[in-house]
């Protein structure tokens, strides 16, 4: 790991053992935190992806994977480092990459500040994974657009300041018909529904919009018409890694946490560790903890080189996604009934770990998209 990278994961995970001392409170009540929101902020992480040169815009894509998985490690709140990857990839990634010098100026020091949350709105009831089947319109009316639509499963949405909202311009179902537009919230004939209730990462508001009539000027599309489907690829790639960045801290925690259990709880006169039945589901969990940090920075290091690696970003979301589940299951019976139990946040963390599966592209969608590159098939190649 280079030294600024390191740098970056032991300053986020000191910062991130400060910040998990609420978590279980505010599972309970499902409430976000803006004060640890403003601390994450305080470290300039959501500015990484800006440059001044937008080509060179992932170079420091190593520092921000490093930076949430040390936030991953140190804190046990997944809820603050879940909203804190969807700021990086929703907004600040395509503003940095895509967005106009004058979207740049107006929106990026307050989107590198965390003093403006971003969202974006992909999916739709009905459309699910399948983005290119979206129904949400964007009419050009000479000056501006007026968008129509619904959208589903915003993360940060009731919370976002700025929207990216993709919608169709073009012919429905192809890749040159979608268009990017920067919704800012109070945009008249925009409506933020509040937050749905939800099985884990309880803290990252989740919710849905409605675009009626919604007016936005043509300066605000990010890239280019008819370019929303690359962009969303471009997106989509780098939000699975931060997403899985965040996920390798959590295994590593609770690898520690388990470790730390079989040395120190005594039944039957030794250590549950001296059993091989409780030992070797550990040994389990260090491989899959090891196995998924491989992937998630040799791939994040194939990108930043600019090889495509369209096959091994899915690859990595299945593996890290299905080893944060397997091992947060591990670590509930690790800790058996104390495990179950709420204020121990053993349960929590594979509420939490379970929706990784589903959002960012389900891993049924990835296999397609795997199998699609091996030529096994088109189905899939063109979801998120």
């Amino acid at each position: 790991m280079p030294a600024p990278a390191a740098e970056w994961y032991a300053r986020m995970s000191e910062l991130g053992d400060k910040l998990g001392t609420t978590v279980t409170e505010e599972d309970r009540t499902a409430e976000f935190s803006f004060g640890k929101w403003n601390l994450i902020a305080e470290t300039g992480l959501f500015g990484l992806p800006f440059a001044q040169d937008r080509r060179r815009s992932d170079e420091t894509l190593p520092q921000i994977t490093a930076a949430l998985e040390g936030l991953g490690h140190g804190s046990d709140d997944a809820s603050l480092g879940f909203s804190v990857a969807t700021q990086l990839a929703s907004c600040a990634v395509p503003l940095a990459r895509f967005g106009s010098p004058a979207l740049r100026e107006r929106y990026e020091h307050a989107v590198s500040a965390g003093r403006l949350i971003g969202a974006h709105a992909i999916t739709e009831p009905e459309a699910g994974s399948d983005a290119l089947a979206m129904s949400t319109c964007a009419a050009f009316t000479g000056d501006d657009y007026v968008l129509n639509g619904h959208k589903a499963f915003i993360s940060n949405g009731p919370i976002a300041d700025l929207i990216v909202v993709y919608a169709l311009t073009g012919v429905p179902g192809t890749f040159t018909g979608l268009t990017a537009f920067i919704v800012p919230r109070d945009t008249d004939g925009l409506t933020l529904s509040e937050p749905l209730d939800k099985m884990g990462l309880r803290c990252s508001p989740l919710g849905t919009a409605d675009l009626v009539g919604v007016r936005v000027p043509a300066d605000h599309v990010v890239g280019q018409v008819g370019g929303g489907s690359w962009l969303l690829s471009h997106v989509m790639a780098r939000e699975i890694l931060f997403i899985a960045a965040g996920q390798v801290g959590q295994m590593q925690r609770r690898l520690d946490a388990c470790t730390g259990r079989a040395r120190g709880r005594v039944q039957f006169g030794q250590p549950i560790g001296a059993f091989q039945a409780v030992s070797h589901k550990i040994v389990d969990m260090r491989i899959s903890v090891e196995t998924a940090r491989y992937w998630l920075y040799d791939t994040t290091t194939r990108m930043v080189a600019g090889e495509d690696v369209t096959a091994r970003v899915a690859m990595t979301k299945i593996v890290v996604s299905e080893a944060n589940v397997a091992t947060a299951r591990t670590a509930v019976q690790v800790f058996g009934g104390a495990g179950y139990l709420s204020e121990t946040g053993i349960e929590r963390g594979l509420r939490d770990a379970i929706a990784g599966t589903i959002y960012s592209g389900t891993s049924e969608i990835q296999r397609n998209k795997v199998a699609a590159v091996m030529g096994l098939g088109e189905n899939g190649g063109q979801s998120w």
